[in-house]
């Protein structure tokens, strides 16, 4: 038979495909039977749909039959008649032998069971000859080639379809017979007679059961990519993964809704779920119902507040729904809903009247106490039954009690929904007017926004959060509210690019403190002051701010502010040039902030050491402190927040840079996470530099799209990602593209940080750089001058921002030497005032050393291959083979692909000429030979070169064989470049 199998691809079901082949006997004798159980929507049919067309292929026989929900009219043996009517349609000489030998077997095909023939006098058939029929039939048509029968949905089976059944799993088949049946555990009720069957079936010897598993979040990713063509956003993706919870049918239905703008539940998908309730009597409907108002989860006493039953009646309403499948009972005293969209699909059939008055009921008694639960859960009953007085109360109490247990992000979302409500005059009004209490601290609930903002990763809302309450705030208003928001937003908007003059800020907040004794809100604004100053290199008063700001801490004994103002101080020393004196400073405030327990304090301290051994060169020190900032980050909550992600995508840079990539990776593994939009980015960009290194370009269609709309928002952020785009578009031989990115980046950089002469613009300016070179190399004299006007301008910018830049540090050193050794290189290459051979190499081996020392695997090794090349096209072979062997042996340890290809393409890298090989006199070239080589520069074939000079292209052959000689060159290529670098071309 001819077997359909649905376009969405099989996603997540590798290990059970492949169970089932090895159950059923696929690749040998076909044996025994399964029972295949799952939710519904689980992909149950799905998965029995590929394993048919898979044992097809393999030869074998498939019959397919369905049990149908008829109620109490469902026909007898019915799936057993749909394959036999099937098998009769598509092989009607089979079907006859089978008739011939079991006559009997006729009463079950669909044209002996149709509704004209009903009043024919038929004989009683004895089961045991129909059973033996039925068994006899697979046998025989088993004789030809295995067979496989497919009973789904036996939840729904008959009776004597179960019978039928047992008897064949029980007698079993000598011959290559397989069974498999399919149903859904979720409707089997207490009550269910399948139950029975299936407990009896299982303790058979050879039938064995599968239980489909929900799909992991990887998994659902991959099913949600493969329905919405990569549409879906990230932030709709991770609503529909939260509630399908890992079921195909219902991500499908999601993924519909998504995509044609529908907001709520699927009518299709809610009436599949409501089906359930048509299982329950009204008692068990009336306590469901109530159940989806209270939550995916409801205490037993929370709930008997919604319901008008008493003990007796609730516990059998309970009772029903949980052997319903409908709840699930957890913990000792609560229940939940088997999956969270049957709470929704229930909630969403309510009554409007119906949701109000349950919610004010359960927001009652949660606040009288007569049932425990959240400030969260009062919150949210509070709001829906229009008690906005209690809601803002409960949500900023439910804020407060998120960011106690690390929870920023649902922090943020309750003080927010707080602000809303307060934003609402009536709410306003009865909260002024109420006694000391009962008031709210609007400064203060602002503050706190902003606070769980920024440790969820919304840098740039926690920002506009505190510059709207403090243009809001009234002339007025009293000044230490003023300074309150001041601190709270430079707090944030100190680690961003933002067009904020934050010293202007800093300094009015220290004028408004000055007439106030000594506080911590003083030594707080002190040490974001010394930060401000620090920033715009004014160091003396940064030293002095930070100075006072630690005598305050000390005073008062606040550990967690005097280590940042240690931090502040080392920050200070590393600039002036003494880093040892900052690490030592560091490490003393690593310890006094984990002594004090100051988490939030430490992991600021350890990330400032991580940066600074990183900026010192010592990679193997930085990578092992940024993981355990990383995984500090984690332990508090705020993976997102800044020196969390900082920790996480510097620390994944360090490891790429260490040769480490896959553990590079590591660093940036979200899985199971939900990071913030900045956040994704963030790792997208670091993504994009370590595939840039891999050379897959395909990672600019799919990384660089989410990185880009940031750059205007981000500087590091467009470096990093830009950077790596300027090389995967080189890497491609779209210089156009990789030129323009360059000036995009330094010139959205530029525009935030006040100036081009940032230190990244020396790497930048290196890699483009490296990309002209290489197109000098097969460019006509008209393009070659244009490359080297470009190249000496990305040069002088590179160097000018390396000269700019009090401390470089080893990494600003290699970067610096690696753009004098490109700029060197692209004249050579390009024939327009070359270095000599000595300048040229010598440029080389600098950039060489400098990536060495500073730990720079991939970089090393291409500067080690650009050398080889060099060294080989002057004749220095041996020494060429050298840099070459080691390059390669890089390359192929970290799977460079990019640069294996540069070495296997490179001029004088690919066929390094024998030892004792000589460059031969170029000066006796004949006329002829310079001709020829001239239009081989321009990349002319030997026949178009034939035709110009109207000579034979065999002629032209014997030519560029003799210049190749005369030259020591190994190819066309390599022969330009040495007749370039030697003046032998205008």
């Amino acid at each position: 038979m001819q077997v359909d199998s649905r376009a969405t691809p099989l996603i997540g079901r590798d290990d059970e495909l492949r169970a089932l082949c090895e159950l059923i006997g696929v690749g040998g004798a076909a044996r025994g039977a399964v029972l295949v159980g799952g939710d519904a929507g689980a992909g149950k049919s799905r998965l029995v749909a590929e394993l048919a067309v898979h044992v097809t292929d393999q030869g074998w026989q498939v019959l397919v039959g369905h049990c149908l929900d008829f109620g109490e009219g469902s026909p007898p043996y019915l799936p057993f008649s749909e394959a036999l009517g099937r098998l009769a349609a598509d092989q009607p000489e089979v079907t006859e032998r089978f008739l011939e030998t079991a006559p009997s077997i006729s009463r079950l095909l669909p044209a002996q069971r149709m509704l004209a023939d009903s009043a024919r006098d038929l004989e009683p058939t004895d089961r045991s000859v129909l059973y033996d029929a039925v068994h006899a039939a697979l046998t025989r048509m088993s004789a030809t080639a295995p067979v496989l029968l497919i009973v789904e949905d036996i939840h729904w089976a008959d009776q004597s379809t179960r019978d039928l059944l047992r008897f064949l799993f029980a007698r079993g088949f000598t011959s290559p017979v397989a069974l498999l049946t399919t149903y859904r555990s979720d409707d089997l009720h207490r009550k269910h007679p399948l139950r029975a069957a299936l407990a009896e079936w299982v303790r058979l010897p050879s039938v064995s059961r599968l239980q489909l598993r929900p799909l992991s979040e990887h998994e659902s990713r991959e099913l949600v990519r493969a329905l919405s063509d990569g549409t879906v956003s990230e932030e709709d993706l991770q609503l529909i993964l939260a509630r399908a919870e890992g079921n195909p049918f219902f991500l499908e239905e999601l993924v519909d809704a998504s995509t044609s703008g529908e907001g709520e539940l699927p009518t299709d998908l809610a009436d599949l779920l409501l089906v359930r309730l048509d299982q329950i009597d009204d008692d068990a409907r009336l306590v469901v119902r109530a159940a989806a108002v209270a939550g995916r989860r409801v205490s037993h006493r929370l709930l008997a507040t919604g319901t008008a039953l008493d003990d007796a009646a609730l516990d059998s309403a309970l009772r029903a729904a949980v052997e319903a499948n409908i709840l699930v009972a957890v913990a000792t005293d609560g229940y939940a809903f088997r999956h969270a969209l049957l709470a929704e699909a229930i909630y969403q059939d309510l009554l409007p009247g119906e949701r109000v008055r349950l919610h004010a009921t359960f927001a009652a008694a949660l606040a009288s106490h007569r049932a425990e639960g959240s400030a969260a859960e009062l919150a949210r009953h509070a709001r829906a039954s229009h008690d906005l007085i209690t809601a803002a109360r409960a949500s900023i109490e439910a804020g407060d009690e998120a960011m106690a247990v690390g929870g920023p992000e649902e922090a943020l979302h309750q003080f927010e929904r707080a602000m809303e409500l307060l934003d609402d005059p009536t709410v306003a009004a009865a909260f002024e007017a109420g006694d000391a209490a009962t008031t709210v601290d609007r400064v203060g609930l602002t503050v706190r926004s902003t606070v769980a903002a920024a440790a969820a990763g919304h840098q740039f809302r926690a920002v506009a959060l505190a510059s709207h309450e403090l243009d809001r705030l009234a002339p007025d208003a009293a000044p230490g509210d003023r300074v309150r928001l001041i601190q709270a937003l430079v707090a944030t908007a100190q680690v961003l690019d933002t067009n904020l003059d934050l010293l202007q800020l800093t300094t009015e907040a220290v004028r408004l403190l000055s007439g106030e004794p000594p506080s911590r809100m003083h030594a707080l604004v002190l040490n974001l002051h010394a930060r401000a100053n620090q920033d715009r290199a004014r160091d003396d008063e940064a030293i002095r701010a930070a100075t006072e700001a630690l005598a305050i801490a000390e005073d008062l004994d606040l550990p967690g502010i005097a280590a940042d103002a240690r931090l502040m101080l080392a920050r200070l020393d590393e600039r002036g040039g003494q880093p040892d004196r900052a690490e030592a400073s560091i490490t003393a405030a690593i310890s006094g902030a984990a002594q004090a327990g100051e988490s939030m304090a430490e992991l600021r301290a350890l990330y400032s050491l991580a940066s600074l051994h990183y900026g010192q060169g010592r990679l193997v020190k930085a990578i092992e402190l940024y993981r355990a900032a990383t995984q500090r980050a984690r332990e508090l909550g705020r993976p997102w927040a800044q020196y969390g992600l900082e920790a996480a995508c510097i620390g994944a840079l360090a490891t790429y840079e260490h040769g480490d990539w896959d553990a590079a990776q590591e660093f940036l593994d979200t899985r199971g996470q939900r990071p913030p939009e900045q956040a994704r980015a963030m790792i997208a960009a670091t993504r994009l530099e370590l595939a840039a290194g891999r050379g897959d370009t395909t990672a600019l269609s799919t990384m660089l799209p989410v990185t880009r709309e940031w750059w205007q928002r981000d500087g590091l952020l467009a470096i990093t990602s830009g950077g790596a785009a300027i090389e995967l578009y080189g890497q491609l031989g779209d210089l156009e593209l990789a030129n323009a990115t360059y000036d995009d980046v330094v010139a959205t950089v530029g525009a935030l940080w006040n100036g081009g002469r940032f230190g990244a613009r020396i790497r930048l300016s290196g890699l483009l750089l490296g990309h002209l070179a290489a197109a000098a190399a097969e460019a006509s004299l008209t393009e070659r001058a244009a490359l080297v006007i470009r190249g000496d301008e990305v040069a002088d910018a590179g160097i000018e921002a390396a000269n700019a830049n009090r401390y470089l540090g080893p990494e600003g050193i290699a970067w610096a030497e690696r753009v004098r050794a490109e700029n060197a290189r692209l004249h050579w290459l390009a024939g327009i005032d070359p270095p000599t051979d000595t300048e040229l190499v010598e440029t080389w081996r600098h950039a060489v050393a400098g990536f060495e020392a500073f730990g720079h695997v991939y970089e090393t090794a291409r500067s080690r291959a650009r050398l080889a090349a060099v060294l080989s096209a002057i004749g220095d072979t041996d020494a060429a083979a050298t840099q070459s062997a080691a390059a390669r042996a890089s390359s192929e340890r970290l799977g460079a692909r990019a640069l294996l290809a540069e070495l296997r393409s490179a001029p004088g890298a690919a066929a390094i000429r024998p030892a004792g090989s000589a460059v031969r006199d170029p000066e006796a070239l004949t006329p002829r030979e310079r001709d020829v080589l001239a239009l081989v520069a321009t990349g002319r074939s030997n026949r178009e070169i034939a035709q110009q000079l109207f000579i034979s292209a065999k002629t032209v052959s014997v030519h560029v064989s003799n210049v190749l000689a005369k030259l020591g060159a190994s190819s066309r290529t390599e022969a330009v470049a040495i007749a370039r670098r030697r003046g032998l071309l205008d």
